[in-house]
């Protein structure tokens, strides 16, 4: 994830977050439960976490990163925040889902990770989603690029996707017929997919009833 440093400190600015969160609220609307806790993996600087929740404050939500610094901004920018529904990040490694400290979530969001780490971080996310949302049945939602059966791949992806695996191996797009089987070893199916801004998508899944 690409950072800006914030002149105040601890926190971080993404610059997509200002692109993507309102069609990504919009999307979020239609698919989350009226109430209850929403777990986010992988918050980075924790912006989309201040604005779903101002905007959503029916529902408590949940930040978590891996990442210290990213932790950190979360909490700067959570300390400034006036609504009571963010709730402190906690540290999260998607790809441990043994470890996560967290017993209970009704939906679990996750923006811009699946291309940004390796696959292990995704088998672990859909494992962590099989235990905490099997009882609630609540969604599954990936945001991020993706390589789509019978969907041309813009080229500003392809050239996205380069830049990643020259960064680091492990990490590029991945193709989303590949997510939907992981989906469905750990009882979810593909619910719902919703265009978004920059050739991204948002993802929905559901367990399987």
């Amino acid at each position: 994830m690409a950072y800006l440093e914030d002149h105040k400190g601890a926190k971080k600015h993404a610059p997509a977050t200002l692109r993507n969160r309102t069609p990504l609220l919009s999307a979020l609307r239609n698919e989350l439960p009226e109430w209850g806790a929403v777990l986010e993996i992988a918050s980075g600087s924790g912006e989309h976490a201040v604005f779903f929740a101002e905007n959503m404050p029916q529902l408590a939500w949940q930040p978590s990163d891996p990442d210290p610094e990213a932790v950190a901004s979360i909490a700067a920018y959570r300390a400034e925040y006036e609504g009571v529904n963010l709730r402190e990040p906690m540290t999260l490694d998607a790809s441990a889902p043994a470890t996560w400290p967290i017993e209970q979530a009704d939906a679990i969001v996750c923006i811009n990770m699946v291309h940004i780490s390796p696959w292990a971080a995704t088998e672990g996310l859909f494992a962590g989603a099989e235990k905490l949302l099997m009882l609630s049945g609540g969604p599954l939602i990936l945001y991020g690029p993706y390589i789509e059966p019978g969907v041309e791949t813009a080229e500003s992806n392809l050239e996205f996707d380069t830049s990643l695996k020259e960064r680091d191996r492990e990490w590029g797009l991945r193709d989303a017929s590949d997510v939907v089987e992981l989906a469905k070893a750990h009882g979810f199916d593909w619910h719902a997919r919703y265009k978004m801004p920059a050739n991204n998508v948002t993802l929905v899944f559901k367990p399987l009833t």
